[in-house]
Protein backbone atom coordinates (compact mmCIF):
# COMPACT_ATOMS: atom_id res chain seq x y z
CA UNK A 1 0.00 0.00 0.00
CA UNK A 2 1.38 3.27 -0.73
CA UNK A 3 1.45 5.73 1.96
CA UNK A 4 0.36 9.62 1.13
CA UNK A 5 3.23 12.29 0.59
CA UNK A 6 4.28 14.05 3.69
CA UNK A 7 2.84 17.28 4.22
CA UNK A 8 5.37 20.05 4.26
CA UNK A 9 6.27 21.55 7.74
CA UNK A 10 5.08 24.71 8.22
CA UNK A 11 7.94 27.28 8.79
CA UNK A 12 8.47 28.31 12.42
CA UNK A 13 9.26 32.50 12.15
CA UNK A 14 10.77 33.86 15.12
CA UNK A 15 11.01 36.86 16.16
CA UNK A 16 13.53 38.39 13.66
CA UNK A 17 11.62 37.37 10.55
CA UNK A 18 10.76 40.25 7.57
CA UNK A 19 7.57 41.42 8.25
CA UNK A 20 5.35 41.82 4.98
CA UNK A 21 3.95 45.25 6.15
CA UNK A 22 0.39 45.75 7.17
CA UNK A 23 -0.94 47.94 10.45
CA UNK A 24 -1.19 47.79 13.86
CA UNK A 25 -3.55 49.20 16.34
CA UNK A 26 -3.69 51.22 19.14
CA UNK A 27 -4.96 49.24 22.24
CA UNK A 28 -5.76 51.97 24.73
CA UNK A 29 -6.33 55.92 26.02
CA UNK A 30 -7.83 58.54 23.86
CA UNK A 31 -6.16 56.94 20.56
CA UNK A 32 -7.46 53.68 21.07
CA UNK A 33 -7.90 51.58 17.75
CA UNK A 34 -6.28 54.06 15.30
CA UNK A 35 -3.94 52.23 13.16
CA UNK A 36 -0.64 52.29 12.54
CA UNK A 37 1.23 51.20 8.86
CA UNK A 38 3.65 49.13 9.22
CA UNK A 39 6.47 49.56 6.23
CA UNK A 40 8.39 46.41 4.87
CA UNK A 41 11.67 46.37 6.47
CA UNK A 42 14.05 43.79 7.21
CA UNK A 43 14.14 43.35 10.90
CA UNK A 44 11.40 45.61 11.85
CA UNK A 45 9.05 43.39 14.27
CA UNK A 46 6.38 45.48 15.90
CA UNK A 47 5.65 44.93 19.36
CA UNK A 48 3.04 42.44 19.41
CA UNK A 49 -0.82 43.89 21.05
CA UNK A 50 -0.75 41.05 23.79
CA UNK A 51 2.68 42.52 24.61
CA UNK A 52 2.10 46.21 24.63
CA UNK A 53 -1.24 45.24 26.68
CA UNK A 54 0.64 43.99 29.26
CA UNK A 55 3.19 46.26 29.31
CA UNK A 56 0.96 49.78 29.64
CA UNK A 57 -1.31 47.53 32.64
CA UNK A 58 2.11 47.43 34.46
CA UNK A 59 3.13 50.26 33.72
CA UNK A 60 -0.39 52.56 34.41
CA UNK A 61 0.61 54.12 37.76
CA UNK A 62 2.92 56.10 36.40
CA UNK A 63 1.69 56.65 32.93
CA UNK A 64 0.00 59.91 33.75
CA UNK A 65 2.77 62.87 32.41
CA UNK A 66 5.60 61.24 32.07
CA UNK A 67 8.48 61.83 30.15
CA UNK A 68 9.23 59.10 27.61
CA UNK A 69 12.35 57.85 25.73
CA UNK A 70 11.34 55.25 22.57
CA UNK A 71 14.86 54.78 21.52
CA UNK A 72 14.73 52.68 18.57
CA UNK A 73 11.11 53.76 17.64
CA UNK A 74 10.75 51.46 14.31
CA UNK A 75 6.86 52.31 13.38
CA UNK A 76 6.58 54.48 17.31
CA UNK A 77 3.76 51.76 18.41
CA UNK A 78 4.97 52.35 22.29
CA UNK A 79 5.29 55.66 22.18
CA UNK A 80 2.42 56.48 20.86
CA UNK A 81 0.65 54.36 22.79
CA UNK A 82 1.99 56.24 26.27
CA UNK A 83 0.73 59.37 24.90
CA UNK A 84 -2.89 58.02 24.19
CA UNK A 85 -2.54 56.36 27.59
CA UNK A 86 -1.80 60.26 29.07
CA UNK A 87 2.27 60.34 29.16
CA UNK A 88 3.04 64.19 28.78
CA UNK A 89 5.31 63.73 26.10
CA UNK A 90 7.85 61.30 23.96
CA UNK A 91 10.85 61.21 22.01
CA UNK A 92 11.03 58.95 19.06
CA UNK A 93 14.07 58.10 17.61
CA UNK A 94 14.82 56.47 14.83
CA UNK A 95 17.67 55.69 12.42
CA UNK A 96 15.77 54.91 8.74
CA UNK A 97 14.78 58.20 7.57
CA UNK A 98 11.58 56.62 5.46
CA UNK A 99 10.48 54.59 9.00
CA UNK A 100 10.94 58.46 11.21
CA UNK A 101 9.50 60.08 7.78
CA UNK A 102 6.46 57.77 8.48
CA UNK A 103 6.34 58.38 12.24
CA UNK A 104 6.02 62.30 11.53
CA UNK A 105 3.04 61.68 9.27
CA UNK A 106 1.44 59.19 11.81
CA UNK A 107 1.58 61.81 14.76
CA UNK A 108 0.67 64.96 12.66
CA UNK A 109 -2.55 62.58 11.33
CA UNK A 110 -3.74 61.48 14.44
CA UNK A 111 -2.93 64.87 16.16
CA UNK A 112 -0.49 63.02 18.72
CA UNK A 113 0.85 66.34 20.84
CA UNK A 114 3.89 65.71 23.01
CA UNK A 115 6.02 63.47 20.00
CA UNK A 116 8.99 64.80 18.84
CA UNK A 117 10.74 62.59 16.38
CA UNK A 118 14.47 62.87 15.81
CA UNK A 119 16.25 61.00 12.63
CA UNK A 120 19.74 59.53 14.05
CA UNK A 121 21.69 56.65 15.34
CA UNK A 122 20.33 55.65 19.08
CA UNK A 123 23.71 55.25 20.47
CA UNK A 124 24.67 58.81 18.84
CA UNK A 125 21.32 60.70 20.17
CA UNK A 126 22.64 59.36 23.97
CA UNK A 127 26.56 60.37 23.39
CA UNK A 128 24.88 64.07 22.64
CA UNK A 129 22.92 63.87 26.14
CA UNK A 130 19.71 65.93 25.85
CA UNK A 131 18.77 68.31 28.62
CA UNK A 132 15.60 66.30 28.92
CA UNK A 133 15.61 63.68 31.89
CA UNK A 134 13.37 60.63 30.77
CA UNK A 135 10.79 59.20 33.51
CA UNK A 136 9.81 55.62 31.16
CA UNK A 137 12.39 54.35 28.31
CA UNK A 138 11.61 51.95 25.71
CA UNK A 139 14.56 49.75 24.07
CA UNK A 140 13.64 47.74 21.51
CA UNK A 141 16.55 47.27 18.92
CA UNK A 142 16.06 45.14 16.08
CA UNK A 143 17.20 41.76 17.46
CA UNK A 144 19.81 41.09 14.55
CA UNK A 145 21.85 43.90 16.37
CA UNK A 146 23.07 42.74 19.21
CA UNK A 147 22.61 46.22 20.53
CA UNK A 148 21.05 45.86 24.02
CA UNK A 149 24.35 46.05 25.88
CA UNK A 150 25.97 48.90 24.34
CA UNK A 151 22.34 50.47 24.64
CA UNK A 152 21.51 49.61 27.96
CA UNK A 153 24.91 50.70 29.35
CA UNK A 154 24.98 53.86 27.05
CA UNK A 155 20.93 54.86 28.52
CA UNK A 156 22.66 54.65 32.34
CA UNK A 157 25.62 56.70 31.62
CA UNK A 158 24.16 59.20 29.05
CA UNK A 159 22.57 60.97 32.64
CA UNK A 160 19.27 60.71 30.42
CA UNK A 161 17.06 59.33 32.87
CA UNK A 162 15.33 60.46 35.81
CA UNK A 163 15.46 59.13 39.20
CA UNK A 164 13.55 56.03 39.79
CA UNK A 165 13.06 56.09 35.61
CA UNK A 166 11.45 52.68 34.29
CA UNK A 167 12.92 51.13 31.59
CA UNK A 168 11.39 48.45 29.06
CA UNK A 169 13.65 46.44 27.74
CA UNK A 170 12.48 43.62 25.10
CA UNK A 171 14.71 40.80 23.31
CA UNK A 172 14.35 36.98 22.59
CA UNK A 173 13.36 35.07 25.04
CA UNK A 174 16.82 33.13 25.02
CA UNK A 175 18.73 35.94 25.74
CA UNK A 176 19.77 37.68 28.98
CA UNK A 177 20.37 41.49 28.42
CA UNK A 178 22.71 42.74 31.21
CA UNK A 179 21.54 45.83 33.07
CA UNK A 180 23.35 48.38 35.59
CA UNK A 181 23.79 47.17 38.76
CA UNK A 182 21.38 50.09 40.46
CA UNK A 183 18.45 48.79 37.63
CA UNK A 184 16.05 46.62 40.19
CA UNK A 185 13.60 44.02 38.35
CA UNK A 186 9.40 44.91 38.60
CA UNK A 187 8.29 42.78 36.29
CA UNK A 188 8.86 40.53 33.67
CA UNK A 189 7.22 37.99 31.25
CA UNK A 190 7.20 37.04 27.36
CA UNK A 191 5.17 36.27 23.87
CA UNK A 192 6.00 33.82 22.06
CA UNK A 193 9.34 33.98 21.64
CA UNK A 194 9.88 37.55 22.56
CA UNK A 195 11.02 38.14 26.21
CA UNK A 196 10.32 41.50 27.93
CA UNK A 197 11.54 43.49 31.30
CA UNK A 198 10.44 46.02 32.99
CA UNK A 199 13.20 47.75 35.22
CA UNK A 200 13.46 50.96 37.83
CA UNK A 201 16.53 52.71 38.28
CA UNK A 202 17.03 53.19 41.87
CA UNK A 203 17.00 57.06 43.19
CA UNK A 204 19.87 58.36 44.51
CA UNK A 205 20.00 58.54 47.71
CA UNK A 206 19.56 62.31 49.10
CA UNK A 207 22.75 61.88 51.85
CA UNK A 208 25.20 61.03 49.59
Amino acid sequence: MMLPPARPRKAVHGPRSTPRGGTLRIIGGSLRGSRLAVPERPGLRPTPDRLRETLFNWLMPWIEGARCLDLYAGTGALGIEALSRGAASCVFVERDPGLADALRANLARLRAAGGEVVQGDALDYLRNAPACRFDIAFIDPPFDADAWAAALAALEDSGVLADGALVHVESPREVACAVPPDWQLHRQGHAGEVGHALYRRAKADPLS
